[in-house]
């Protein structure tokens, strides 16, 4: 049985908002660089390492498949088959790089209902912990990059300390991963609070509803062993994400080690979560020119890396998407309506 995905459409002003930003950070990130200088770096760079890098940052969407397994049962609590949650990853990823406002998420949930025939709450509950789970591994790596790379420890990114931000974020996403497991724990007491507090009946039974979703998307919280392999799989998706950018500082000349790398991805992860266009252009390259500036990368060799990973990488799981929605017939109205 599939649930009912939310069919409101967001603000337009939200979609508004996250292009003003990208054109911003790309104005910054282009400002002072000769595009003749950046189109000369990118054609001086080695193919070889280029193709290795754009193939090693296509694996992680694959490795996600074993991970959602885990994350995500059907109603018997038997595993979802590998082939639908593959076509949902890649129409989820393409949506998010094709559609404004983050809306990947959502789609990419409603595939998984629908081909994995399973409950949109549970579906999408599940993405949410994939998420705490994604941010903690990058706060992590992103700590350990800082500890074992040449950078100072006060080192500042537009005048904000970075270790600050590291220990917010990992914070806020333990937070949300303690408070999803007690819900898992204590189902009963959380069904109770919210018929105590909530003074309308209907939309309380909704919300106990929903919540009997998030539990089933959630309760690999209750199983130490299933814990255990999506936090695995979680550090193979991200150590594999991080060794792309650094094979693509070979393509480049660029002198930076993997612990340089890790930084790197941290800091493009972070700042990507704010609005942004379709395929986060600007809140990709704005980190990545910063960041290697630091490390003393000249600003054109920064900015043709920023953009030959972001457009190389941008088109695989594009084609891979458009592939999987030609395959399944999954098209935006099944995304609006959840899945039948």
């Amino acid at each position: 049985m599939t649930g009912a995905a939310p069919t409101r459409r967001p603000p337009i002003w939200q979609a508004l908002v996250g292009i003003a930003i990208s054109i911003g950070l790309l104005y910054w990130t282009l400002r002072g660089t000769d595009l003749g200088q950046l189109w000369a770096t990118v054609r001086a760079a080695r193919v070889g390492p280029m193709l290795v890098s754009v193939i090693v940052a296509t694996l992680p969407f694959a490795l996600r498949i074993p991970r959602w397994q885990l994350l995500l049962r059907a109603d018997d609590d038997s595993p979802i088959p590998a082939t639908p949650l593959w076509h949902a990853i890649a129409i989820g990823f393409m949506a998010n790089n094709t559609l404004p406002l983050r809306m990947g998420e959502l789609v990419r949930a409603a595939a998984g209902s629908r081909l994995g025939k399973v409950r949109f709450s549970s579906a999408l509950a599940s993405l949410a912990v994939e998420r705490l789970m994604d941010v903690l591994a990058v706060v992590l790596l992103l700590g350990l990059g800082l500890l074992l790379t040449d950078l100072p420890p006060d080192t500042r990114v537009a005048g904000i300390r970075l270790a600050p931000v590291v220990l917010t974020f990992g914070a806020i996403a333990l937070g949300g991963l303690i408070a999803g497991a007690l819900v898992v724990a204590y189902p009963q007491a959380a069904e109770a609070m919210i018929r105590r507090v909530v003074p309308w009946r209907g939309l309380a039974d909704r919300l106990c509803a929903l919540i009997d979703g998030v539990i089933q998307g959630m309760s690999v919280l209750r199983s130490p062993t299933r814990l255990a392999g999506v936090v695995v799989w979680t550090l193979v998706i991200w150590l594999c994400n991080a060794a792309s950018f650094y094979l693509m500082f070979l393509a480049f000349g660029i002198e930076v080690n993997y612990a340089g790398a890790m930084v790197l991805q941290g800091a493009i992860m972070f700042l990507i979560a704010v609005p942004s266009s379709p395929g986060y252009f600007g809140v990709f390259e704005a980190p990545v020119k910063a960041i290697l500036g630091l490390y003393g990368v000249p600003a054109a060799v920064a900015v043709s890396y920023a953009f030959t990973y972001h457009f190389t990488t941008f088109i695989p799981i594009t084609a891979l998407g458009l592939w999987s929605v030609a395959r399944t017939g999954f098209g935006l109205a099944e995304a609006r309506a959840g899945g039948a």
